[in-house]
């Protein structure tokens, strides 16, 4: 994977929803069982762990630098949840959702751990992940919308699993 160089071209983030559980394509089955855990602000240690292992080599790593006190402040909000993916009891990757009250749910953090990545876990992980969303509630109601917004910083197959998951551009630098 080649570096970031803001030189050689500039960050694009693109905005991505889902207005209907309808809308989902699920992924392939994952060559192994995928199971989220959700797991709370006690969590904050691994969870921020994990994260540096997912950003580490990528340009999008905004929270890299977060302490364990700003996680568990994260995950104190209202609406925010977080699960591990776990592959044999390995943590293989993180989502942390946002339930918002207009009845959106935001994926704000989305990723697999490195030694995951390109072995077929993304689209099964991504397929749980929009269930999920799409089972919660806030305190608007149900779930009217999933969105989600990666940066062209992001992995390279970032984007193309969202939408072939379903999801739908509706802005660019949002």
């Amino acid at each position: 994977m080649a570096a970031y160089d803001s030189d050689q071209m500039d960050e694009v983030v693109t905005c991505l929803e889902m207005t209907s559980p309808a809308q989902l394509v699920p992924g392939r089955p994952p060559p192994a069982p995928l199971e989220l855990d959700e797991v709370d602000r006690a969590a904050a240690p691994i969870l921020r762990s994990t994260y540096v292992r997912i950003w580490a080599a990528l340009a999008s790593g905004g929270r890299i630098g977060w302490s364990v006190a700003q996680w568990e402040e994260e995950l104190s909000r209202p609406g925010v949840r977080a699960w591990l993916a776990r592959v044999g009891g390995t943590i293989a990757g993180f989502v942390e959702l946002e339930a918002e009250p207009n009845g959106a749910v935001g994926i704000v953090v989305f990723g697999l751990v490195p030694e995951f990545v390109g072995k077929g876990f993304g689209g099964a992980f991504l397929t749980q992940t929009a269930e999920t969303a799409w089972k919660l509630t806030s305190r608007g109601g149900p779930t009217k919308r999933v969105w989600v917004q990666t940066s062209s910083d992001d992995h390279p197959h970032a984007l193309p699993n969202y939408e072939r998951r379903g999801f739908q551009p509706f802005s660019t630098d949002c």
